[in-house]
């Protein structure tokens, strides 16, 4: 019996528990032995929302069996959330503003510097077999997926119809999946988005995914009818560029509709079944490509990647199921958990110089999460932290003075004592996102055995979405200390963002 979901006319729900039972691997004491293989498939505007409303028994059977994580694209000026930038980000590993893919003209692209996964895993060993196939063939003509590749195929749905060169690219993807060996491929399959484009995410656009879940499912069961299948560990990807607003269909602006919710789902080896991590990027699946195959991520590549199977150990994630409902804010959906005043354990928020009044879910720093935040106020580069995951820590004197009272914004954020040596240098990284406006400042501060506070950065000018990396020398005498971040001379100005510290 094929280990891959096949038959659709059981139940749904039967069809589902049943393909999750089965596994995309060998025994797991075979698996020292098993050489690692990758499928990639990407499916063109595809609302995850809508996969699970279809029938769509192999998407379905993945991701009971695998894990599952969603995301939020970026804003303008970043990127639209369109293909371009989407399929770059997924393809290269790192964020538009590395690529320099904005939209769908794909002028400023920087592939030399970030060239696709497939490109990176020739350039690591020319020996893998990698393959890209797909029907948007500007990712060819354009270098999305580059010219390294061993085997690239390219169709023009654009010209020629997406349903029928679909068909080609999956046909074609059976092939060289069954009959020939290669280590890491692509597949793209683009009808999805032109039906959503057309009419709307309805009835055809069901029918849309449903044809290529189909389609998935035969690659799936090319690669079980592989002679060396019992030798090999496959892993699946399934990913997408971007979502389509719902029901009309439509993307690239910067709401927080379905048009910027994007996933990436793997089954195999490592890949938890049913776990859905808060803590995913679209740039995950290039990391995930490469830790399944065991190539190890230069730092010099300067990716944005990790891989899904491995979670962040930031505190602030710790969060996620304390979050609430909305306090004062009342453009944000009452059913969207978002925020919390309470620390996680060792942090702490003092509040001490806050006035009274103000929107309550931004009284000093507060945690939060991108979808939360973002739609607290769009348009204001909420949406680009781009390297903020999960829960995060913000000081936002903008929002705080939308009602009454909150004219003033001074706090600090206080990490717990961290155990240091005296004469040794210790290094603050972390990832923030600072709008300046005014005279608004903010500090980063550190404190020795709870003394006095000592300025180690003070930011009075934009650092978006940026990974800090900030040296302290540790003085004579000292055994512990603590990093603060005090956000002041704020009223009604932009914000400040902290999340993922660590002290190395």
């Amino acid at each position: 019996m094929s280990p891959f979901p096949r038959t659709r006319t059981v139940a749904a729900a039967a069809a589902v528990a049943a393909a999750a039972a089965l596994t995309l691997t060998a025994p797991p004491a075979q698996a020292a032995a098993l050489t690692p293989k990758v499928l990639v498939v990407g499916m063109d505007g595809l609302n995850w929302a809508k996969v699970v409303d279809a029938n769509a028994p192999t998407l379905d059977a993945l991701a009971a069996g695998g894990t599952l994580g969603e995301s939020l694209l970026y804003c303008n000026p970043v990127a639209n959330s369109s293909s371009g930038p989407g399929w770059s980000t997924i393809a290269t590993g790192v964020m538009p503003d590395k690529h320099g893919v904005k939209d769908n003209t794909f002028s400023g692209r920087q592939y030399g510097t970030y060239p696709d996964f497939l490109t990176r895993l020739e350039q690591a060993d020319p020996s893998y077999a990698t393959l890209s196939i797909l029907d948007w063939a500007v990712l060819h003509t354009q270098g999305t997926f580059g010219a390294a590749i061993d085997t690239r195929i390219t169709y023009n749905g654009d010209a020629n119809g997406y349903v029928g060169e679909d068909a080609k690219v999956t046909n074609d993807a059976v092939s060289h999946l069954r009959n020939n060996d290669p280590d890491a491929t692509f597949v793209y399959l683009g009808n999805t988005d032109v039906v959503a484009h057309s009419v709307g995410t309805g009835t055809a656009y069901r029918t849309a995914i449903e044809t290529q879940d189909a389609q998935l499912d035969r690659m799936l069961d090319a690669i079980a009818a592989r002679p060396t299948y019992a030798s090999e560990d496959w892993l699946i990807v399934v990913t997408t560029d971007h979502g389509h607003n719902n029901p009309s269909g439509g993307h690239g602006g910067c709401g927080v509709d379905a048009e910027r919710r994007t996933w990436v789902l793997a089954k195999g080896t490592g890949h938890s079944a049913g776990l859905r991590p808060i803590d995913t990027r679209l740039s995950d699946v290039a990391g995930t490509v490469f830790a399944h195959l065991g190539v190890t991520v230069n730092p010099a590549w300067n990716l944005d990647t990790k891989p899904l199977k491995v979670r962040a150990t930031d505190p602030f994630d710790g969060l996620n199921a304390s979050l609430q409902t909305r306090s004062h804010e009342t453009g944000i959906p009452a059913t969207v958990r978002g925020w919390t005043h309470t620390a996680p354990a060792g942090w702490s928020v003092d509040r001490s110089a806050m006035p009274t009044g103000g929107v309550n879910e931004w009284r000093g720093w507060s945690f939060t999460n991108e979808e939360f935040w973002s739609r607290a106020q769009s348009s204001q580069n909420r949406e680009n932290g781009l390297r903020l995951r999960g829960v995060f820590a913000v000081a936002d004197s903008d929002e705080f003075d939308d009602r009454s009272g909150g004219a003033s914004f001074d706090s600090t954020l206080v990490s717990p004592a961290y155990p240091v040596t005296a004469g040794t240098v210790r290094t603050l990284r972390y990832v923030t996102h600072y709008l300046q406006e005014g005279s608004q400042t903010g500090d980063v501060l550190v404190s020795f055995n709870g003394g006095a506070n000592q300025l180690v950065k003070r930011y009075s000018a934009d650092a978006r979405a940026r990974a800090e990396a900030l040296t302290v020398t540790v003085p004579a005498g000292a055994t512990s200390m603590t990093v603060k971040f005090r956000y002041y001379n704020a009223a009604n100005n932009w914000y400040w963002v902290i999340d993922d510290l660590r002290v190395s």
